[in-house]
C-alpha cells in the first residue's frame, strides 16, 4: 500500500489572521493510486489524516478540504464532523441534480459549503443560495472580473475567498472589492513599510536560540543571557510562573530553568524569538518558522546520526526572518552569529542543510515532485520523511497551544 501525503495551506481574513487551512490530500509524488478507487481512496485518506493527525492540530480554525464529485454524492462529507469542515466542490464537477440535491442536504444540516476555483457560469446559479464561500483563483479570473460578481451578490450572505494572492497589492486591491478571505504566498514576501535595525536584544535571541539547540544545553550561558536582558528576563519568569507546572512563585532565572527542563526551555526561547518580532505579521509566520525548524532537525537526525540537530533547527527557523523583519535575507544572515553551513542553507538552499529546508518546502507547497526529488537526493525514506512533517506539525501545534 502506498502513503498517503498531505499539505497545508493557510487562509487569512483581511487583518491577515489564519482563519483555516485547506488540506491538500496526495498518494505521494505521481498522485496516482493504481490499485485503489479514486473515491474510496479520497475516502481513506479523510478518514486516515482529517480526523487522527490533521483534525486535532486545527483547534478552533477551519480544514478546507476538496471532494471529488462521487464523494459529494454519496454524501462522504457528513462522515465528519461539520463545525471544523469546509466541503469544497472541486472546478471539475459538473452541477448536476444530483449534485445540487447533496449540497441542500450537507447545508440542511449544518455543513459549510464552498465552490472551489469558481469560474462563473449560469448553472451554477441554483447553487447559490446554499453555498457560504465562493473562491475565486485570481490567476483565472481576475480581481477585476471577480467584483462584478462580488457586486451582483452583495445581498446574499456569501463570502469569497482570493486564492493565489502573491503581492501585497493583489491582497489589497482584493480586499477592496470585496473579498473577505485570502489564500496565497503574499504573506511570504516582505510589506516594505520601514527598515528595522537588528537590535543586540535580537542578537541574544540569536544565540539563546543557538544554545537551546545543542544536544547538551549549557544552562550557565542560558542563564547569563536572559539575565542581560530585561525583556526576556521577564518573559521566561512570567511563562513559568503562569504555567501548571509550579505550585511556588519562581523567583530566580536558575530556579525557572531547573523547572523547565531541556524541552520547554526550548520551546521558550523559540516561541519568543519568533513572537519579538513585528506584530502586524500573520501568525502564520511564526508558526511556520517553528514547524520548519523542527521538521528539518528531525529530518537531519535520521540521516545523519552524528550531526549536531541545532544547524537543521536554525535554519528552518531563521528561513522566513526576511519576510517577519522586512530586510533582506542577505544583510539577517550576515549579521547572525551562525555557522557558514547554515548561512549557505539560508541565502542559496545548498548543502545538505539547504537540501532540508527545500524538503520543508516543497511539503508546503504540495509539490510532490519536489518532494521525492529531494527525499531521494537526500536518501530518506517517504514514510519517514512523512512521519517527521506530521510531528512537526504536531509539536508546533502542541507548542502554540501550551503557550498562547
Amino acid at each position: 500500500m502506498k502513503y498517503s501525503y498531505i499539505a497545508r495551506q493557510p487562509i487569512l481574513d483581511a487583518n491577515k489572521k489564519t482563519i483555516g487551512y485547506e488540506l491538500l490530500f496526495r498518494d505521494g509524488p505521481n498522485n496516482t493510486f493504481p490499485d485503489i478507487d479514486p473515491e474510496l481512496a479520497t475516502s481513506r485518506l479523510l478518514y486516515d489524516h482529517f480526523l487522527s493527525t490533521y483534525y486535532s492540530t486545527l483547534g478552533n480554525l477551519s480544514g478546507f478540504v476538496n471532494f471529488p464529485y462521487q464523494s459529494l454524492i454519496n454524501r462522504v462529507p457528513m462522515m465528519f464532523p461539520k463545525d471544523n469542515l469546509v466541503v469544497e466542490i472541486l472546478e471539475d464537477c459538473a452541477p448536476t441534480p444530483e449534485l445540487l440535491e447533496a449540497v441542500k442536504e450537507m447545508t440542511a444540516a449544518g455543513y459549510t459549503v464552498a465552490l472551489d476555483d469558481f469560474v462563473p457560469n449560469a448553472e451554477w446559479k441554483p447553487f447559490l443560495p446554499y453555498i457560504a464561500i465562493i473562491k475565486f483563483d485570481i490567476r483565472i479570473v481576475p480581481i477585476a472580473k471577480a467584483a462584478i460578481l462580488i457586486r451582483k451578490l452583495r445581498g446574499t450572505k456569501i463570502h469569497f475567498l482570493a486564492e493565489k494572492v502573491e503581492t501585497i497589492e493583489e491582497f489589497e486591491h482584493a480586499k477592496s472589492v470585496g473579498f473577505k478571505y485570502f489564500q496565497g504566498y503574499f504573506f511570504s514576501k516582505p510589506e516594505i513599510i520601514e527598515r528595522k535595525e537588528l537590535e543586540p536584544s535580537f542578537l541574544t535571541l540569536v544565540q539563546l536560540c543557538k544554545e537551546i539547540s545543542r544536544s547538551e544545553i549549557n544552562y550557565e550561558e542560558i542563564e547569563h543571557l536572559i539575565s542581560t536582558d530585561v525583556t526576556l528576563s521577564y518573559k521566561l519568569l512570567n511563562f513559568v510562573n503562569s504555567s501548571a507546572m509550579v505550585s511556588t512563585k519562581i523567583r530566580s532565572f536558575k530556579q525557572a530553568l531547573v523547572y523547565l527542563g531541556d524541552e520547554k526551555l526550548r520551546k521558550f526561547v523559540s516561541l519568543v524569538a519568533l513572537a519579538s518580532t513585528q506584530d502586524s505579521k500573520p501568525d502564520y509566520l511564526y508558526s511556520l518558522s517553528i514547524q520548519r525548524a523542527r521538521y528539518c532537525e528531525l529530518i537531519l537526525s535520521e540521516i545523519d546520526k552524528k550531526a549536531d540537530p541545532s544547524a537543521a533547527f536554525l535554519t528552518g527557523m531563521f528561513s522566513l526572518l526576511d519576510c517577519l523583519l522586512d530586510q533582506p535575507l542577505d544583510a539577517l544572515v550576515e549579521a547572525m552569529p551562525v555557522d557558514e553551513e547554515v548561512k549557505l542553507a539560508l541565502m542559496e538552499e545548498k548543502g545538505t542543510l539547504g537540501q532540508i529546508l527545500a524538503l520543508a518546502k516543497a511539503y508546503e507547497q504540495a509539490d510532490w515532485d519536489a518532494v521525492n526529488t529531494f527525499e531521494r537526493t537526500l536518501s530518506i525514506d517517504s514514510e519517514l520523511s512523512r512521519n517527521s512533517y506530521d510531528e512537526a506539525i504536531k509539536w508546533t501545534a502542541d507548542l502554540l497551544g501550551a503557550t498562547a
